[in-house]
């Protein structure tokens, strides 16, 4: 199965073709400012790599969120223009799961995207077996909060992604065990390996963007309807 993986939902714009498990080939331009320009130039380079057309393409995989509005816009926007277009199957992963694939060490992953303002978004996940399991819903927190949540989980924990990174001394005074992931950013590659075991497990999400807190206009709107 060939797969084709989108991720623009960070700083990073990246590309990924999969053959089943292995990576044929994966293109990342650090551009957060251009996703809009830069992703179809890197989807037909990728291509174009690994001699393939979008007709050899068997499943697509994209970044749903959470992370940067525009950049998931585009992302989503790619896909289901492809899916309308060529009518090839689609699946929409969170960026807490791609970053969750980063890890091979079984047990437990905290998967943490800095959202400024000591706020992240948070998603926890098991590795058991070979397999990824979510764990509870996925958050807008405080990284306070994650704190007071994960302390029921005795178990060493596994953290991953620049809200770790962010937060890792207070991490570490209130988790002697835990474990600093080295691979840190999203990939396409990891988000390929998540979208293809979804395919498989059927475990299909929509494509729409996932948020979980308002925009940045959003919130300003209602600061200001606060005040009137």
């Amino acid at each position: 199965m060939k797969i084709l993986s989108i991720d623009t939902a960070s700083d990073l714009c990246t590309v990924a073709i999969l053959d089943n498990e292995n990576c044929m080939i994966e293109l990342i331009v650090n551009d957060a400012r251009n996703h809009s320009e830069k992703i179809m130039p890197i989807i037909e380079q990728a291509l174009s790599e690994t001699n393939l057309t979008l007709r050899d393409i068997n499943l697509i995989v994209c970044d749903k969120g959470p992370g940067s509005f525009t950049g998931i816009r585009i992302g989503v926007g790619t896909v289901l223009a492809f899916q309308d277009s060529l009518n090839i199957p689609c699946v929409g992963i969170s960026s807490l799961e791609a970053l969750a694939y980063n890890n091979s060490q079984e047990g437990i992953i905290c998967s943490l995207i800095d959202a400024k303002n000591n706020n992240v978004y948070l998603g926890l996940f098991e590795l058991k077996n070979n397999i990824y399991t979510q764990i509870g819903d996925l958050y807008f927190k405080t990284i306070d909060e994650v704190i007071d949540l994960l302390k029921n989980h005795t178990s060493s924990i596994s953290f991953v992604g620049d809200g770790a990174i962010k937060n890792k001394e207070k991490l570490k005074n209130n988790f002697e065990n835990c474990i600093f992931l080295e691979k840190n950013e999203l990939s396409s590659y990891s988000l390929g390996l998540a979208g293809l075991n979804a395919y498989k497990n059927g475990l299909v999400s929509s494509l729409m963007p996932l948020y979980l807190r308002k925009s940045q206009a959003e919130r300003s709107l209602e600061e200001k309807s606060k005040k009137e």
